[in-house]
């Protein structure tokens, strides 16, 4: 099997997060095949399906792969021009769901790695592995977070992850993430007395410190650091749930997104609200929910080996950053230096995804010589 008869065999799972379809069970059969030591994991109540896989060949450290085989729903598949789950291949792209985010970057993984060990098998000295959830697009609670404490309890260590996020924003080769920034949902509720607005007197309204609230919380928070953009806070939706004109509402909502970079961790910026709404009313209610710390967790040779590779292959100079949302890589950094470098990343999550077959082909030659370059270039 070629590498894009792999990515087309992959987009065909209907795998809408958090459910595998098929997809995570393809993987694991095929990797049995090639002596994989593989571990089909299930968390939750639905019984989320997530695989850690590994070849060991000596003592050496353990490079693992990881990915997302999950995708987001396809939307109004009329808007499409081809079925989001019936790959095509057309002027030098493939489209499908997924096409982009991530299912070819997890072929190119496999086929890279699975070519290394028919080229290297007698001289590799170390492991293998790869990490596949069906649970990143969504609550995230029983994928990869999960698969890090089996890890854990378990006592297996990874050394060194790559997760193949689609990463470069035009052009592959374009940019490694090196980190990200911590990410935090948040709902202020607003109390007010429910009242006629002909008697504004007896009634007491929260819209009136929805504004002022807004004002405060929309402050800056740092100007930035070395690897990281400033934080920023940003409104989502402003909710009082009136349907009619002659009503004072008793409650406002405004929920809000914060991405926060190292100058800071969730419980700064739980402190911080307060002490903002605070100076505005003391009559909320907050609720927050972490999504992730931010971090930088890489290391010299890691993050070397993987730019020798992308300029060996493409002859580009990635940038190192820290930029987008939340990825995986924020459980794996607990346990290892992780690195995401992936496709391009302009038609994830759109309709018509896609990516070049030309990119595809790279990326999985970036990959094998990245894996050259950690366990032969290294040794030599």
């Amino acid at each position: 099997m070629n590498l894009i008869d792999l990515s087309s065999n992959l987009i065909k799972f209907k795998s809408i997060s958090p459910k595998s379809a098929g997809s995570i069970e393809y993987i694991a059969d095929l990797l049995k095949k090639k002596k994989f030591d593989c571990h089909m994991l299930e968390f939750g109540q639905k019984k989320i399906k997530n695989l850690y896989a590994e070849f060991s060949n000596g003592s050496g450290p353990n490079l693992c792969f990881a990915g997302h085989c999950d995708v987001v729903p396809p939307g109004d598949v009329k808007e499409w021009d081809s079925d989001p789950f019936d790959p095509l291949i057309k002027d030098g792209r493939i489209f499908g769901r997924g096409a982009c985010d991530m299912k070819p970057a997890i072929a190119a993984f496999l086929f890279s790695t699975l070519k290394f060990l028919d080229d290297f098998k007698n001289v590799f000295n170390g492991t293998l592995s790869f990490l596949i959830t069906a649970d990143e697009e969504g609550d995230a609670d029983f994928g990869t977070k999960k698969v890090v404490e089996w890890l854990e309890d378990n006592k297996f260590k990874i050394d060194f992850c790559i997760v193949g996020e689609p990463t470069n924003p035009n052009f592959l080769g374009e940019m490694i993430k090196i980190g990200r920034r911590g990410s935090l949902n948040g709902e202020i509720v607003i109390k007010g007395v429910q009242g006629h607005v002909a008697y504004p007197e007896k009634a007491k309204n929260p819209i009136d410190n929805v504004i002022k609230i807004c004002n405060a919380i929309k402050l800056p928070l740092d100007k930035g650091s070395k690897y990281f953009q400033p934080s920023h806070l940003e409104i989502t939706s402003i909710d009082v749930g009136n349907n009619v004109p002659n009503l004072i509402p008793s409650t406002a909502k405004i929920k809000f997104n914060i991405r926060f970079n190292d100058n800071h961790n969730s419980s700064d910026i739980k402190k911080m609200l307060k002490n903002r709404l605070d100076s505005v009313t003391k009559n909320y209610k907050l609720k927050t929910k972490t999504s992730g710390e931010s971090f930088i967790n890489n290391t010299k040779d890691l993050t070397q080996a993987l730019i020798s590779s992308i300029k060996r292959t493409v002859n580009k100079n990635p940038v190192l950053s820290t930029s987008g949302g939340t990825s995986d890589a924020r459980f794996i950094s607990k346990i290892c230096p992780v690195l995401e470098f992936g496709l391009v990343g302009k038609s994830m999550h759109k309709i018509n995804e896609n990516s070049k077959i030309k990119d595809i082909e790279k990326l999985s030659q970036i990959y094998y010589e990245f894996i050259r370059n950690l366990f032969i270039e290294k040794k030599n």
